[in-house]
């Protein structure tokens, strides 16, 4: 059978290889222009998945740049016509389809009050484009699927190439030319990912847990899990989930466990160990054999990239589960109920 989200989910190595090589120079241009100014910090506007990409720049901004990171709220402009002030900040817009009227909204705003303003989305005739001082193209190719999957690692890659390049991070620059190899190879656990979920499939409810970068991939999944699965899935940061959310946990709860090898290792083995206490069903997405022995169902990652990019590598594991939960219920993921592709939110 035909499925136009498992085409898109594999064609992430070419869309992201394309990104790099018809958009690497266009960012670098980019950076230059906004590395010639000052900012107290960066202000991202976006919705659903994009909203997800905006967690992770807060990581990547920070550590590579210094710079705070604030998630715009959007209802601020378009129903309470609050007058912020952006005059300092680096305003960025992020949107698969550049449509949706509040995000506009918010970027046409910060440009008229001075900000930098730049406008990350795959269609580079959109209104949110048009409305930006700057415009980077993600070259996905049209995305037919109603879960965005291409588009959003695409967003990640383009908001890590624009760091990178701001920060003269070699480096990192290199790191991302081999992120598409590493993509094709974690693509081959689909099978090991599908015996999971037959596993899985009755579960009720599930938590989504990350830390540091991959505190937006535990979102992330959680929202692939919501869309195609409607299993009740809620994210949270391991740190956070410390704080009373773990009471949840009972003999046979499912936890996805995001712990790619980082800073963060230390922190979630100790995580993953406690969880295997109460005997939860841990599925873990990782390279690290301390996380991975304690998970009822290892997913180990079969690269192991620079920490700033395992986000892409991880969320690509979480994709095909998603998906393949899905199927293991007996549900379309092609036709996810209540769920237009472009939702138009003001």
């Amino acid at each position: 059978m035909s499925s136009v989200l498992r085409d898109e989910i594999f064609e992430q190595p070419a869309a992201l290889e394309r990104l790099l090589r018809l958009e690497g120079a266009h960012i670098a241009a980019v950076a230059r222009q906004l590395g010639a100014r000052r900012y107290a910090g960066v202000v991202i506007a976006a919705r659903g998945s994009s909203d997800n990409a905006a967690r992770y720049a807060q990581y990547l901004f920070g550590t590579s740049l210094g710079l705070p990171v604030a998630l715009a709220a959007p209802s601020l402009h378009t129903l309470y016509a609050a007058p912020l002030h952006y005059h300092d900040m680096l305003v960025i817009g992020v949107s698969q389809s550049g449509q949706s009227p509040d995000i506009c909204t918010v970027i046409a705003d910060a440009r008229r009050s001075g900000a930098a303003t730049l406008a990350i989305t795959n269609a580079a005739d959109s209104p949110l484009a048009q409305a930006a001082e700057y415009q980077l193209d993600l070259h996905a190719g049209a995305e037919r699927s109603v879960a965005a999957t291409k588009s959003y690692t695409a967003q990640l890659t383009a908001l890590a190439a624009l760091v990178f390049a701001l920060a003269d991070d070699r480096a990192g620059r290199e790191s991302l030319e081999r992120l598409p190899t590493a993509i094709e190879a974690v693509l081959r656990l689909e099978s090991s990912i599908a015996a999971v979920a037959v596993a899985e499939a009755a579960m009720p409810a599930c938590v989504t847990l990350g830390r540091g970068y991959n505190y937006a991939t535990a979102w992330e999944i959680a929202l692939k899990m919501k869309e195609l699965t409607y299993v009740p899935t809620e994210p949270y940061s391991a740190a956070d989930f410390r704080h009373g959310p773990i009471a949840l946990i009972a003999r046979g709860f499912p936890v996805v466990l995001v712990a790619p090898v980082g800073a963060t290792t230390d922190d979630l083995a100790a995580l993953a160990a406690r969880l295997a206490e109460l005997e939860a069903h841990v599925i873990a997405i990782s390279d690290a054999d301390a996380v991975l022995r304690h998970a009822r169902h290892p997913l180990r990652l079969p690269v192991t990239v620079d920490e700033r990019l395992s986000p892409i590598t991880s969320v690509v594991v979480g994709q095909c589960f998603a998906r393949q939960l899905a199927l293991a219920r007996g549900i379309d993921p092609e036709r996810p109920r209540g769920l237009q592709k472009v939702t138009a939110t003001r």
